[in-house]
């Protein structure tokens, strides 16, 4: 029985970690799961929202955006659009695009073109906020 797996989070402009770690949690599109040691094969996307993974009593912060994940061989392999872990969050930065969007829904309509991407930029936007709050002291 394996100890570890390898967490391999990568994003179309470079790979963000690759560790070895206890068990990871992520986002699901249907709902967060959790992968540990020994998991089966597994190919699944994932929205908008945090995982985190814990290695050595610690538990680890990333805020991420849409992808997929494929475990295999207790290699956990997570591609996503980008991905930010706790300590790389510009804090002021994502409370200003957490603003920018709630004013722009507040003049938009649910009909509107731009209502999803601004809705889309809130969500992100808190994400990054919720994580940056997380990080390690």
């Amino acid at each position: 029985m394996a100890e570890k797996i390898k967490l391999e989070l990568v994003t179309p402009y470079k790979r963000v970690l690759s560790e070895e770690v206890d068990e990871v949690t992520a986002p699901g599109t249907i709902g967060e799961f959790g992968v540990l040691p020994d998991h089966t094969s597994l190919l699944t996307t994932m929205k908008v929202g945090e995982l985190s993974y814990k290695q050595d009593g610690q538990t680890f912060y990333v805020a991420v955006n849409w992808g997929y994940v494929e475990v295999e061989d207790n290699v956990m392999t997570v591609l996503v659009e980008t991905a930010e872990p706790a300590d790389q969050i510009d804090v002021e930065r994502a409370k200003a695009a957490l603003g920018r969007a709630e004013e722009a829904l507040k003049k938009l309509s649910s009909e509107d073109k731009d209502f999803k991407i601004m809705e889309a930029a809130l969500v992100r936007a808190l994400i990054r906020v919720q994580v940056a709050g997380k990080k390690l002291h």
